[in-house]
């Protein structure tokens, strides 16, 4: 259930913690141990809990992991991240997958990116955004390529601040070809399962001040039931809050519970901040791409099998035939195996209306088009599934392969220059006794013309001699 639970006993956290550490250690050779870096990140469960238990779990851990393993943990990696920093670590694992943090990859789009400080442009691949939406809460995050697009009026000037999220994902702080700026932001109860209650509660309150007015008893009772628009047609269902009941019966009319669920997104029902009129960085909806993850994909898919590419038109279709068949045809489709095995009864109950929550919230809530081409709907990336747990440590240990790197190139340079120089001296001393062998020959022809010549010329002085020199005792006579 997450380490929340031992916040009435945080000496329990090590222990609590102890069987995934094991399986690392065993994973990880023992030679390696120092030098792996261990980061403890806690989310959502610790947020909820006071500052003093959170800090109390945390000295646990910092004090007791290491006595028992020895990775390489320090105080500043035991911590409890912001809902910001989640969604920052969803983009960064997402896009790293995807392959959009490799600039040489000249193929696919790009997006012209305005760096702060920095006098050019930076022309990169572009990156994709994510929406994801639990059963409590939604989110979003996606790159704002363009700095004066935050530029907004003085009341939203802190809200752009709070929103935005600026991180270098280069080998080093110099490195500006990996900077990054990010809109972020996660809305509580916007969630499919929370807006179901959240929508339950105001037709429970808006029924019971329709009978308090008019004199009636619409859903008090199963033979006056509320007709709901957001469930499959028969469905029966009941809702309990607060000693008051209401009874339903689906009506079926997907365009009549999309309807309905506008008050949920703008915050007029007083219960939640507005998804509407909450800051959002702009989105050059002509070039960009999402992926839409959790909800998205189960409306998507389990049932309506349309997972993959988002289509508005097609979607609605495909929505409203759902919401119009009888909760028995449903069923009896179910049992036949017609539907993903993801599905289950309550996606079949609840499906009409997740599909409308997310179509407004989409088109809504966050200003979609309904021709927008580029929303991919999935729960696995090239066959994995990414976790934000995967930028997380892509982010923490982003400098550490530069010195890994460095050292690799310094040792592969100097084992390099060593083996060019041995290589190298070979053969040097061998052209050197190449060259002497060759001047030796040389000089011996040399030398071998030169007495061919002497020669040559003491057999001509010879001849010369025999002609124009007389002999002794031969001359002329008396």
């Amino acid at each position: 259930p997450g380490i929340s639970v031992t916040a009435a006993a945080p000496e329990q956290a090590t222990p609590y913690l102890r069987p995934l550490l094991r399986f690392a250690a065993a994973h990880v050779p023992a030679r390696k141990h120092k030098e792996t870096p261990l980061y403890i990140l806690c989310t959502a469960g610790m947020r909820l809990l006071p500052e003093r238990q959170q800090a109390a779990i945390l000295d646990d851990l910092v004090t007791n992991v290491p006595l028992e393993f020895d990775f390489l943990f320090s105080k500043s990696h035991a911590e409890v991240i912001s809902g910001k920093q989640e969604g920052v670590y969803s983009w960064i694992g997402i896009n790293f997958v995807l392959g959009r943090f490799d600039h040489e990859d000249e193929e696919d789009a790009v997006v012209t990116v305005a760096l702060r400080d920095q006098r050019k442009s930076l022309v990169r691949k572009r990156t994709v955004g994510i929406l994801d939406m639990g059963g409590a809460s939604l989110q979003i995050a996606y790159e704002v390529p363009d700095s004066g697009a935050i530029s907004s009026p003085q009341q939203q000037e802190e809200a752009a601040k709070s929103l935005l999220a600026e991180f270098n994902l280069g080998c080093d702080v110099q490195h500006t070809g990996h900077m990054y700026r990010v809109y972020v932001n996660t809305f509580l109860g916007f969630g499919g399962n929370f807006a179901r209650q959240r929508y339950e509660e105001h037709v429970l309150n808006q029924t019971y001040e329709h009978n308090r007015l008019h004199s009636q008893e619409t859903g008090l009772s199963p033979n006056m039931p509320f007709l709901d628009p957001c469930l499959p047609v028969g469905l029966e269902d009941t809702v309990v809050r607060g000693g008051k009941t209401l009874y339903m019966r689906g009506q079926g009319d997907w365009l009549t519970c999309a309807k309905l669920l506008q008050p949920l997104l703008t915050g007029s029902n007083g219960s939640h901040a507005s998804l509407v009129e909450t800051y959002k960085a702009p989105i050059d909806f002509s070039n960009s791409e999402f992926y839409g993850f959790s909800e998205f994909f189960y409306c998507t898919e389990d049932v309506l099998r349309l997972g993959g590419q988002y289509s508005a038109p097609t979607f609605t279709s495909a929505a409203q035939e759902y919401c119009s068949q009888r909760w028995e045809v449903l069923t009896q489709r179910f049992r036949g195996g017609l539907y993903s095995a993801h599905a289950d009864q309550h996606r079949l109950k609840y499906q009409c209306f997740k599909s409308a929550w997310m179509y407004q919230v989409l088109h809504e809530g966050f200003q979609f088009p309904l021709d927008y081409p580029s929303l991919r709907t999935a729960q696995l990336v090239y066959d994995r599934e990414v976790q934000w747990t995967l930028g997380a440590i892509l982010y923490k240990t982003r400098f550490l392969p530069l010195r890994d790197l460095r050292q690799e190139s310094i040792r592969q340079a100097h084992a390099s220059w060593l083996r060019l120089s041995f290589v190298y001296n070979h053969y040097l001393f061998f052209a050197c006794i190449l060259v002497v062998a060759l001047a030796i020959v040389l000089y011996l022809l040399r030398l071998r013309r030169i007495h061919r010549r002497q020669l040559r010329s003491a057999q001509h002085t010879l001849l010369w001699l025999d002609k124009v020199v007389v002999p002794v005792g031969q001359g002329s006579g008396p």
